[in-house]
């Protein structure tokens, strides 16, 4: 099939709608009416003679084929926008949207403390925090970066390392403990009210993670029980300061309860240490000023980062 320019309108409009998977942000972002876009995807659907989104009053999902229209186009799109991107910063001053993939504790430990600096710095730049658990595919999910920890990255993605190693704390109040006493190894949480995380993309529920002390320092995890399990990170923090049971998460999370004491860290020769996060982008080249005034605001604070 010929390229032709009205198609390849058309193809970006589909990009932007499958993006937002809503016709009412893509329309606001592209500056256009909802029944223009309407009408755009339906002139496309038409000329390709396939359905590329499912979509009712109320939902909208990509078909397969609209899935792998999106996955081909949005390398080709990601390098168009940069170029554009390039061009509108050419009086050296990082503006315009940065759209952050991130999780909900990297962006609470690591995004949220320094938003007012960072805006100081930079008034002419917008950022937008796209939650998610999983690793987002930034470039088909429309996104400029990503924060993920190290452990968890494609070997194909640009990463650089936003904070320092990090280790896998177990804690519990200090209520908790009088009452129940004080592990001495992990072994002995089979004998305390452990509260398990799960994860909402796969399902399975977080295995805690140890070193044995000494110089191997050999890495095992541990399945823990408990009467409590959940997916929500900061819900599990706040159990665990009631004193409902011990909880096991990364170290940077619960800097401001071990600080205040409300959380006491334990098992400490036993922690295990792991890639820290890294904030990871689809490559170097043409990076927009915009992610480059994010990218090194956020390895100077890493510096600044005290570990407990």
């Amino acid at each position: 099939m010929p390229l032709e320019p009205s198609l390849v309108s058309s193809l970006t409009w589909f990009a932007h709608i499958a993006r937002h998977r809503s016709f009412t942000r893509a329309a606001e972002e592209m500056g256009v009416t909802r029944a223009a876009l309407s009408q755009q995807l339906k002139a496309l659907e038409q000329q390709l003679d396939v359905r590329l989104l499912n979509r009712t009053t109320r939902d909208m999902s990509l078909t397969e084929a609209g899935a792998q229209l999106l996955e081909a186009l949005a390398p080709s799109l990601a390098t168009i926008e940069r170029a554009l991107a390039s061009l509108d910063e050419a009086d050296g001053e990082p503006a315009g949207l940065v759209r952050l993939n991130t999780s909900r504790m990297a962006a609470k430990a690591l995004i949220e403390p320094h938003l007012p600096e960072f805006q100081a710095r930079h008034p002419k730049v917008q950022l937008e925090l796209v939650m998610a658990e999983r690793l987002s595919n930034i470039i088909a999910d429309g996104c400029d970066a990503g924060i993920r920890l190290g452990r968890s990255l494609a070997e194909h993605v640009v990463a650089v390392p936003i904070t320092p190693p990090l280790s896998m704390a177990v804690a519990g109040s200090p209520a908790y403990f009088a009452r129940h006493g004080v592990p001495k190894t992990p072994a002995d949480l089979a004998g305390h009210n452990c509260i398990n995380y799960r994860y909402s993309g796969s399902g399975t529920v977080h295995d805690w993670d140890f070193s044995e002390p000494g110089k191997r320092g050999q890495h095992f995890t541990q399945s823990v029980t408990g009467n409590l399990v959940t997916n929500d990170d900061e819900g599990m923090t706040r159990a665990a300061v009631a004193g409902i049971g011990l909880i096991q998460t990364i170290d940077i999370a619960i800097h401001p309860q071990l600080r205040d004491g409300s959380l006491v860290a334990v098992l400490k020769d036993w922690k295990h240490v792991q890639p820290g996060f890294h904030l990871y982008v689809p490559t170097r080249e043409q990076m927009p000023r915009k992610v480059r005034a994010l990218l090194d605001f956020l390895v100077e604070k890493r510096k600044a980062i005290a570990l407990g």
